[in-house]
């Protein structure tokens, strides 16, 4: 199971910090990936990063403003977003999927979803 948590209402350039807990030993072999989703739009890849070697990739729109890490032994990932704009309000979900390769970014591709966080970011 994952558990996604962080979001919030911020103001335009303000930053959040979302994490996305994992129950199991490990994620070892896995990717998780943060995608969003808004009213009316399909769902979104944002990012992504490979559990065991922490590589990364993003999505256009979040390259230089979101940051994606985790935390190995607490089985965490985290999307660190700064300098949000109003385009970026979406419920923000994360998933991970078995593999290594982090350039895959469709939703269909990942097997496991958390239940998704809301980020509201005012003008």
């Amino acid at each position: 199971q994952l558990q996604a948590c962080g979001g919030g209402l911020v103001q335009a350039g303000g930053s959040l910090r979302l994490a996305c807990a994992a129950s199991g030993p490990s994620l070892s072999g896995y990717v998780m990936g943060w995608f969003r989703q808004s009213p009316g739009a399909e769902r979104e890849f944002v990012a992504s990063i490979g559990w065991n070697l922490a590589n990364t990739y993003y999505a256009d729109s979040a390259k230089g403003r979101f940051t994606i890490s985790r935390d190995y032994a607490k089985i965490t990932g985290y999307l660190q977003m700064n300098s949000l704009r109003p385009a970026d309000t979406a419920v923000y979900y994360c998933a991970v999927r078995f593999g290594t390769t982090v350039s895959i970014g469709k939703s269909s591709a990942f097997s496991y979803w958390g239940q998704g966080t809301l980020v509201t970011v005012s003008s």
